[in-house]
Formats: C-alpha cells, sequence, structure tokens
C-alpha cells in the first residue's frame, strides 16, 4: 500500500491575543525585572518617615511597598521585552546570580541598619531608643508571607483578565476583547471593593461601634445636676447620650471641684451633649441642644464653646475643662454626635461630619445672635481633627466669617481638607515654612505646637483670635493622595524639628509610609504625632482670658491637667 503522505503543518493566524503558556499564570516564575523592583521596594520601605513604628506595621509596610515595587518592575520588563530587547543566556544567567547576592545581602544589611533609623526616630519622639532584637528579627519572613499573599492575589486578577479576554475575542476584535476585558476587570473590583468589601467592613464596624455606643464607661454614673444633659431634669436621656457623650457629661467637674483649683467661689458648669439616638436628623438633634442651653441658663454664662466632635462624638476633656476652669464654672459646652465610626473610619464620613458642624454652630449663633450685644456670653468654637474640619465647613467664608461670628476658636491636629486651614497655609507670609505658616503677620491665625510658638511673630495679636495646634509630624495632617506623585512642602527646608532630616520622598512609597504612619500617630508621647497633651490649655489662655487671668495661673492650670 502506497505511504500516506503527510499534510503540511498551516501555521495558526494571529489572533492578537498572548500565547497560551505552558505555565499558568499563576504559578510562573516572576520574571528578573518584577524581583528587582521588589527588591528595592522593599529597601525603600525602611527608609525614616514621619513617625516611628512598631515591627507588625513595618513588615506591612515593606510587603506593601515591595508589591509595588514588582508590579513596575514587571511593567518595565514587558515594555523592554515588547521593544525586542532580549539579553542572551549567558547575561540572563549573571543578572540572576547578581540580584540573588546583592539583592540578598541588601535585605539583610538594610533590615539590620533599619534598626538604626528607627532609633533615630523614637529619640526624636522622647522614646526609648532600644528595639526588641527579635521582634525587629520578625519582620523579613512577615514581610515575605504578605508580599508573597499580594502577587497571589495580582496574577489570580491578570489570569481572571486574560480568561475574559479569551471568552470576549469570540464576539468582538481580539485587540478591543483585551481592553474590553482590563476594563472589566477594573469595574468588578472597584465594585467588589467598595460595593461589597469597604461596605461590608463599614457595616460591621459600624454594627460593633453602635453595640459599644451603648456601654458606659467604669466610674461613669447618670448626674443628678440639672446643668449637665442626662440629668433627671435634661430633655435628653441618660441612654440616649451615647457612650462618649456620657463620658463627656460624666467628666464634667463640679463647683466644689472647681473652688478647689481657684481658691474661690465658683459654678457648676453647663455641658450639652446630644447623642445620635436622640432624634432623627442632624436638624432636630441640633434644635434640641439650642433648648438644652436654653433649659440650663447656658445663654446667661460668661461664655459658651461650641465643639464639634471626632467620628465616634468624642470629646477631648484636655480641651474642654480649661475653659471651666479659668471661668470659674461660669461656663458652658455644648456637643453633638453624628456617627459611631472609630477614627481610623472616620474620615469616611467627613460629609457627615460637616454637615453636624454647619448644623449646630449655626442653630447656637441663630439663638446667640438674639440676645442682647452686651448680655451675650463669649461664643467660642473648638474642634480635634475631625472636628476641626466640621468646625470650619461652618465658615464658608473664610477667616474673616470666622472672626466676624465668633470670638475665638481651638482647632487640633487639622486634617489636609480643613479649607480655611488650606487657605491660611496657600496664603502664608513668605519665608515661613508650611508646618508653622505665619498669615498676615499673625494678626488673626497663628500656629502652635510648643507654648513658645504663640508669640511668634511678634507682632499684635488682636482679638478675635484662632489658634491651630499642629504637630510638624502629625501624619493626620498630612496625609492625602498627592504624595503618590508630588514631593510634599512639608520636606523642604527648614523641616520642622521633629521631622527626620533623613527622610526622603519617593514616588508611590511615601504615601504608603504615611498611611502607616497613621496607625501609630497616637502611639508617641505628647507634642509628638497625633498627640497634643495639655497645650489647649495654654491655646484658650491666649484666645479667651478672662480679665484678670495671668501667665502663673495657665502655668498652674496646665500643671494641673498634667495631673
Amino acid at each position: 500500500m502506497p505511504e500516506p503522505v503527510e499534510q503540511p503543518r498551516r501555521r495558526p493566524e494571529p489572533s492578537g491575543l498572548p500565547a497560551p503558556s505552558r505555565r499558568p499564570v499563576v504559578r510562573r516564575l516572576p520574571s528578573w525585572s518584577a524581583l528587582v523592583g521588589a527588591v528595592i521596594g522593599y529597601w525603600l520601605s525602611f527608609t525614616p518617615s514621619l513617625l516611628p513604628r512598631p515591627w507588625w506595621l513595618q513588615a506591612a509596610a515593606c510587603a506593601i511597598t515591595a508589591a509595588i515595587g514588582y508590579a513596575v518592575g514587571a511593567l518595565i520588563g514587558l515594555i523592554v521585552r515588547r521593544c525586542g530587547v532580549r539579553p542572551d543566556e549567558r547575561l540572563r544567567r549573571i543578572g540572576w546570580l547578581v540580584l540573588a547576592a546583592a539583592g540578598g545581602t541588601g535585605i539583610v544589611f538594610v533590615t539590620a541598619w533599619s534598626v538604626r533609623w528607627q532609633g533615630d526616630l523614637r529619640r526624636a519622639v522622647h522614646l526609648d531608643p532600644r528595639i526588641v532584637w527579635w521582634q525587629w528579627a520578625l519582620v523579613l519572613p512577615l514581610a515575605v508571607v504578605l508580599f508573597g499573599l499580594l502577587v497571589l492575589v495580582a496574577r489570580a486578577l491578570r489570569l481572571g483578565t486574560r480568561q475574559l479576554a479569551r471568552l470576549t475575542a469570540r464576539v468582538v476584535p481580539p485587540r478591543q476583547a483585551t481592553a474590553a476585558a482590563a476594563v472589566l476587570m477594573v469595574v468588578l473590583v472597584v465594585g467588589l471593593v467598595q460595593g461589597f468589601l469597604l461596605r461590608g467592613l463599614l457595616a460591621v464596624v459600624g454594627g460593633a461601634a453602635s453595640v459599644t455606643d451603648l456601654s458606659t464607661s467604669p466610674g461613669i454614673v447618670r448626674p443628678e445636676l440639672p446643668t449637665l444633659s442626662g440629668s433627671p431634669a435634661s430633655l435628653e436621656p441618660w441612654d440616649s447620650l451615647g457612650s462618649k457623650g456620657r463620658d463627656f457629661i460624666g467628666q464634667a467637674p463640679t463647683a466644689a471641684g472647681i473652688s478647689r483649683f481657684t481658691g474661690r467661689p465658683a459654678k457648676d458648669p453647663v455641658r450639652v451633649y446630644v447623642g445620635l439616638r436622640s432624634a432623627g436628623t442632624l436638624h432636630e438633634r441640633a434644635e434640641l441642644a439650642v433648648r438644652e442651653l436654653e433649659r440650663t441658663g447656658a445663654f446667661s454664662r460668661r461664655v459658651l464653646v461650641v465643639i464639634s466632635t471626632t467620628g465616634t462624638g468624642w470629646v477631648n476633656e484636655r480641651i474642654a475643662k480649661p475653659p471651666e476652669y479659668m471661668y470659674g464654672g461660669d461656663s458652658a459646652l455644648v456637643a453633638m454626635q453624628y456617627s459611631y465610626l472609630p477614627s481610623w473610619v472616620s474620615f469616611l464620613a467627613e460629609g457627615e461630619a460637616s454637615d453636624a458642624g454647619v448644623a449646630l454652630i449655626d442653630a447656637v449663633r441663630a439663638r446667640w445672635s438674639q440676645l442682647p450685644a452686651d448680655a451675650r456670653p463669649r461664643l467660642l468654637v473648638a474642634g480635634e481633627s475631625l472636628g476641626s474640619y466640621a468646625t470650619e465647613r461652618a465658615f464658608p467664608d473664610g477667616v474673616a466669617q470666622l472672626a466676624q461670628q465668633v470670638d475665638g476658636a481651638l482647632l487640633v491636629g487639622p486634617t489636609p481638607d480643613n479649607p480655611i486651614r488650606r487657605t491660611v497655609t496657600d496664603g502664608r507670609d513668605r519665608g515661613s515654612p508650611i508646618w508653622r505658616p505665619v498669615y498676615q503677620d499673625g494678626r488673626t491665625v497663628r500656629f502652635a505646637q510648643w507654648p513658645d510658638d504663640f508669640g511668634k511673630p511678634p507682632a499684635e495679636w488682636a482679638p478675635p483670635r484662632v489658634v491651630y495646634l499642629q504637630n510638624g509630624g502629625d501624619p493626620v495632617t498630612w496625609w492625602e493622595p498627592g504624595l503618590l506623585w508630588a514631593r510634599p512642602a512639608w520636606l523642604d527646608r527648614p523641616r520642622s524639628p521633629d521631622v527626620s532630616d533623613a527622610m526622603r520622598w519617593y514616588p508611590l512609597v511615601t504615601f504608603w509610609q504615611v498611611t502607616c504612619d497613621l496607625a501609630a500617630a497616637d502611639s508617641v508621647p505628647d507634642g509628638y504625632g497625633h498627640r497634643f497633651g495639655t497645650l489647649p490649655t495654654g491655646a484658650w489662655a491666649q484666645i479667651a482670658p478672662p480679665e484678670g487671668w495671668t501667665a502663673a495661673e495657665t502655668e498652674r492650670l496646665d500643671a494641673f491637667q498634667r495631673a
């Protein structure tokens, strides 16, 4: 029989899609360029940032920045290959040997050397510079595990995109199929994160926070004084105040306690707080706050302070108490809760914060402005962190409106989104640094981190006065998306004394370093990070001192607050 004639093989038509690989994307070994990027990212993650970090936070920073470097390196390698540059086998082998030797040595060296950097950062904020060696030794293995998980997730998404492209290529041209698959995957991931994971996380956190809001801190009991919300005479039940509201009311000083400090007769101060459960809307809660102020006789006191709270409704007692002691209890404080969310997610509720600040300040000021000018209390506003943002939003026309409508303001630990602070910082006098700006020669607004900052510049400071307490190394103040692509002005010379001279800006990397610093912002001593200690006492003495108040009394009250 004649032998069968072998038919010539036809070359497959180009599809425009990547040819199938014998090794699936998820199991494929990383490319040389991707690992080089990961190693460089790992090195950069150890460079000094704003605050010292615990070992587990450093491991997270290492994993994230290494993953960023991995992605950048992989992209560069892809571009180079698409340009037709392919080194021969000998050169590739040398490259891998160099990477293994230099990369491995560099990883060990930088991990060890970073102990010195961390020691310098800890020393700068008056912490013990010594680091527990076995904890720091865990940074590398934990970072490797976290990095591996991130790469695995990224490769799974890449594999999913390829499969979508192949399915889509059945109905549309290959190039359009690839682009459509990439867009669809981005939409799916963003939708999953925002629509499912993020909302689910917020729902879980909000649910847990709402349960916590029902609790009462040890030592906090329902008051009997009619000057306090939640008392038997109050329009608001004790249970409706929320956990932070009950803390605020329960820690109010008494007339007897104030007298022991001042040595003079005192009054029981007024404290009004409206919880989230008190009424259905912000407007209704603000109106309830005004009615409580009227019931307690707050508008006949010498000073009335409207305090915008943080996300959970917390009020810092070191902001609340000084006016009460300075005025011998002849004072009234009012605050209102707008959320259950803890502070680490409260930035997501900035819309609620600003609405709450506007609602409360506008309602109180409307009632206050109806009083005869010579019979009104001093009207002051205050807020810390997100509360400072909420306070500023009540004055959309800026410093001029703030100075016209209130008798003073204390804004502590401002966020980068604070509109008035941004205007003041951008319009600062020539030569003043962004971390301690001087605006219009300090005529109305001044920034301080230490007590002697109140006197800078040595020009006239006429009332009404606005004080920002702002630490140079506070990540809450400096964190913003622009760090991804632009060098921040707070790294210019001269720098704030609490910002390391060794800190450098790196695209992408610095953003994640400062993001990690947010988690450590409250883990440092007073005067650094997002901690301000008793500095509000000195600030209130500058903003609204009662007649005859002296610097010696400020020092004594400051010491009392510290104790």
